[in-house]
Parts: structure tokens; sequence; C-alpha cells
């Protein structure tokens, strides 16, 4: 498929150390891979399901050891151990591929190799990065081919250029080793032992954000955590924002949120472009400039349903495969905890076991039909929001990068950071507060700056060195926000509603971005007068209410502002003097 002499190569010594029976080629087309589905059922690795209810669906299960993105077996490997740690577990470039060429040596034998040419983002875009993955398993074959766009135009669209290499084999399925390296500075990543979406579809997080964040620094461009959601008003003015959350913060919520009655019925509309990713660029026009790289949802089952998000369950309904979900007997359909209030009867639990729903225990995790990380991987064009951008080949213009984090009583519903260095400070300290059914400690902080703690594939203080760099970059500037769902009365309910009528606080985001309405300046940045938050139609919620959810309360912010400190201490002496001079000013404003 290609004369490409650096893909070649690539093949031809993974093909000597690998030792596969036989190599295959990727070529995208239908034919090819309803073949591979058909052998992946007949080798008991999918189940087909009810084609009338799920048309093109399959379930997959995977082993009792492997169900999760491994942190502590994610390494990023340098020359020097300074250019990835100290958040990221680091190894020497030698030793990790030493280590990782004795994991591979003859794993492949009996086995097919798959060659998988993907294009992350639109084929042929300048925005796109083209990746080569090399693997034994099917399951990551037909996985690649809904999150990614591969196959022949692909590799036409790379010609003689430069790809990033992966290598991927489940070997032994064993947890003793299982790594899944990074090596930013040879454009290449190696996964073994796994065969969990989050570690073996290389061009998710391992290439889109890790080697990406990497390729980002180097080139002048940002791979961010971020969805990506268009919002039209009623004059027909279409804005986007992009938006960055730790884990349990709502964010594919957000991505595909629905509004409110009284906004659906002055014509408001919201578009979905991106649910996790965003590569990000300075446009010809000195604005930044957005893409969602990927081509499809990896989802979490869990708590999916028509209440909390119907836009991406109605994205699963059909070419969709689903993992580690109850298997529905009675009519070949899934179910997990948090689909409806109908569990079935006749049930084959995640682990490949009869289930009775009856001995299901809320609070005891192991009584779940579906694992409580289950996941979905659906085409990204099934999703009934999404935008007609979202193959728009230079992407779509931002008006506001939005941070947020579950905090229960340190940050207000929103504000706006002060300038751009502000709002890279507002980003480097975003957090989240554990639950007592996460831990069992309530109110942990865990820092995750720009919600890319996990997926830096550098070092963190150089990473906040290089977005303050690209704001002298960028002439004209997206506004900072942060925004906090989660505040909380003194009981532990939460007090803001959440879901569709989070719009109502975009909304006045999006004013700010036009200068469309004031704002106060407080002592951590720009926070909205109660009366231009719209309230209308929630009963719950009156303008007391906002004018609760927009205090700061300066003694918890001075804790904060210790814990910061912290923070940045433990990152090392790369982090930019301008954050320590934000905190400086920080402080400052609290003792006023």
């Amino acid at each position: 498929m290609t004369n490409n002499k650096k893909v070649l190569e690539f093949i031809e010594q993974s093909k000597q150390l690998c030792q596969p029976d036989q190599i295959v080629w990727i070529d995208g087309s239908e034919e090819q891979l309803e073949a591979l589905r058909k052998q992946a059922v007949e080798e008991k690795i999918l189940i087909k399901l009810n084609e009338e209810k799920l048309p093109g669906c399959y379930l997959h299960r995977t082993t009792v050891n492997d169900v999760a993105r491994v942190e502590g077996r994610t390494f990023i490997c340098s020359k020097c151990k300074e250019d990835s740690a100290p958040i990221n577990n680091w190894m020497e470039t030698t030793e990790a591929m030493n280590l990782m060429n004795g994991l591979f040596n003859g794993v492949m034998k009996g086995r097919t190799m798959y060659v998988i040419p993907y294009s992350m983002g639109a084929v042929g875009s300048k925005f796109s990065k083209i990746g080569i993955e090399l693997t034994d398993s099917i399951y990551v074959v037909l996985n690649m081919a809904i999150m990614t766009r591969v196959g022949k135009a692909v590799i036409d669209a790379l010609g003689d250029g430069d790809f990033i290499k992966g290598l991927h084999s489940y070997a032994e399925l064993s947890e003793e080793k299982r790594y899944i390296m990074h090596f930013p500075e040879e454009n290449a990543i190696m996964s073994i032992n796994s065969n969990y979406g989050g570690n073996v579809l290389l061009g998710k997080k391992c290439f889109a954000l890790r080697i990406a964040s990497f390729l980002g620094k180097n080139e002048g461009w940002m791979a961010e955590h971020m969805l990506i959601l268009g919002i039209t008003n009623p004059k027909g003015e279409k804005k986007y924002i992009a938006a960055a959350f730790p884990s349990a913060c709502g964010k594919t919520n957000l991505a595909m949120l629905i509004p409110p009655a009284i906004y659906q019925e002055k014509g408001y509309k919201v578009e979905c472009v991106g649910d996790d990713i965003a590569w990000i660029r300075v446009g010809e026009d000195g604005r930044l400039w957005a893409v969602n790289p990927e081509n499809g949802f990896f989802g979490v089952a869990p708590g999916t349903n028509m209440k909390s998000n119907p836009n991406a369950l109605l994205s699963t309904q059909k070419n969709t495969i689903f993992t580690n979900v109850v298997h529905n007997l009675d009519d070949n359909t899934v179910w997990w905890e948090g689909l409806d209030n109908n569990p079935p009867a006749n049930a084959i639990d995640w682990k490949g076991n009869k289930w009775d729903y009856k001995k299901f225990d809320k609070k005891d995790k192991s009584t779940c039909g579906a694992h409580p990380n289950s996941r979905f991987t659906a085409p990204t064009v099934n999703c009934p929001c999404l935008s007609d951008q979202f193959e728009a080949p230079n992407g779509v213009p931002l008006s506001a990068i939005v941070f947020g984090g579950r905090r229960a009583k340190t940050a207000p519903l929103v504000y706006q950071s002060k300038d751009w260095n502000n709002g890279v400070f507002v980003g480097s300290i975003m957090a989240s507060e554990t639950t007592a059914a996460a831990t069992g400690a309530v109110g942990v902080v865990r820092r995750d700056p720009m919600a890319m703690r996990p997926f830096v594939g550098y070092n963190m203080g150089d990473y906040f060195n290089h977005w303050i760099e690209m704001g002298e970059k960028i002439t004209n500037k997206p506004k900072i926000f942060n925004v906090n769902w989660f505040r909380t009365d003194d009981n532990g309910n939460f007090i803001w509603p959440g879901f569709g009528d989070n719009l109502r606080v975009l909304d006045w985001i999006l004013d700010r971005c036009e200068d469309k309405v004031d704002a106060r300046e407080t002592a951590i940045g720009y926070v909205p007068y109660a009366k231009d938050i719209n309230v209308e139609g929630l009963a719950d919620v009156t303008e007391a209410t906002i004018e609760d959810l927009l205090s700061i309360d300066k003694e918890n912010w001075k804790a904060e502002a210790e814990g910061i400190e912290g923070f940045y201490k433990e990152l090392g002496d790369r982090v930019p003097a301008e954050l320590y001079s934000q905190l400086e000013a920080l402080k400052k404003n609290l003792n006023k």
C-alpha cells in the first residue's frame, strides 16, 4: 500500500522482532472490516447483538485484570529524567526500549500482525497527524476503525512523510508485564499485555495527548484534554468554547448538552464538535482554532441514560462496540447500571457469569452487572447534535476556554481570569475534591492542571511555560474562565441544577466575550452580578441562590493558596516565574 521507506522499515523491524505468522494491511474498506467482525465473532472475541434493536453492534469482554488505564504502568521515556518528571513515571529511553524489545520478542508467533494506518483529524488537513499502529488484536483494529480515520486514504495522504510509530500486543495479558511506554523524542509508542481501549487504542490518549502535547510544544500548537462545543444564539450567531474538566465532572454531558426548554423556545442551539480532545492552533486571523482529532466516542457506559445524556445514548444505537457491560440474553441487547430501572432477569455480567440483579447493591461495586468503567466505542457521526463543522479542516474559532473542577465550597459557580497569563494560572491550579464514595476521605484535593495530569508528554512546568509562550503568539485571545457546577449546601446537596442548565452559565461567558455584560472584580478574578445569570424557569434557584453560588470565602482561598504553593514546589524548578507572580498577586488580593 505504500512506498514510504520509513513505514516499510518500521514494519520489517517489527516483523523481525514480533515474528507474526502473517501481516495484514487495514485498507479501511467495509468489506475487510466486516470480514474481521465475522472472524472476531467466530473466535469468540465479539458477540453479535440484536441486529434489529442494535444494528451493527457488538459486545466484548476484557479479562478481569485489564479493565482500565493503568497510570502506574504508563511511562514517558526520555534521555533526561527532568524532561519527563516529576508528575509522569519516567524511564530512560534506551533502558525502556531494551525492556520492551525483550517483551515483544517473538510475541506474535502464531498470530497475525495488523497494520493500521490512521489519521488523527480529517485526512489531508494541515491540522492532522498520521500514525501507524501494528497490533495482533482484532478488537484494536475494529475500535481504531471507529475512533480514527483508517485505511488507504491515510497512506496516500502520508506520502513520504513522517508518522507516529505504534506497536501493540496483548501478549499474555500479564499484569506484571503490562507497560504502556511513550517515547516523545522518538515519535513512538509501545504497549504490551493489555487489551483495554485506553491502553491499546494508541491514537487516543497515547498519541492525541501524550505524544501530541510534546509535538505541540516543539511546533507551536497545543494538544489539550478538552471538549469543543458550539452555541448558536437566537440571532443565529455561533460561538465555540473549549473546556477542560477532570474525570467525573460532567465533560461528556457538557459536550452534548441539550438546552433547557426556555432556551430552546428562544432558538438556542448547542452542537458537539468533540467530547474529549482538542488540537489548537493560531489561525491566520490571530484567533485560536480547534479541531477534534478523533472520529468516535470512547464513553463510560454506567450512568449514561436518556435523562443524563440522551445524545450520548443515542450515539450508541448502531455500529457500536460495547465493552464489559451486561448481556441481556432475553433480547440479545446490553444493559448497565444507570441505563434504566429495568435490569434484565436473564443476563450475563461483564465477567461472563450468570448475573442476578436481585443481589445488586449500590454500595457494593462487586455486585454490579457492568464494570464501573465499562465502555462504548461509537462513531461520532451517530451523535444527534454533531456540529456541521466537525470535519472542517481548519477547525473552529474559540471565543472562550473554560476550566472546571469539583469543589464543594471554594470555587464560585463561574469566574473569569483577568488576562491570558492569569488564565494559565487558573488552569494550572485546577483541582477536584474526592468524595466519600471514591476514597473514604471527603474533600481531599487532587490537583489536575488543565485536566492534563495523566496526559502531558513532558515536564509539567515546561507545559505551563508553553501555555504562556502561546499567549504571546495569539493576537486575538479567547477569554479564560473557571466553572464549578458542584458547590454544596451544609447538608452536602448540590445547589446548582447542572446538566442542560449549565447553558445559563455558558450564556454569560459568551456575553462576557462580547463585552455585553459587566462583572465585578474580586481577589480571584471577574465574577458575575447575580442578576446576569438567567434563572428563568428554575423553581428552586433564585437570585439569592446565585449570590450564594458566586460568593468567595477569603479564608478558604487563603488555604487554597497554600495548597497551590505546595503543589508548585512538588512540580520542581521548571514552574514558570510568572505563575509564582500570579500566586503572590492572589495572596496579596486576599489580604486586602
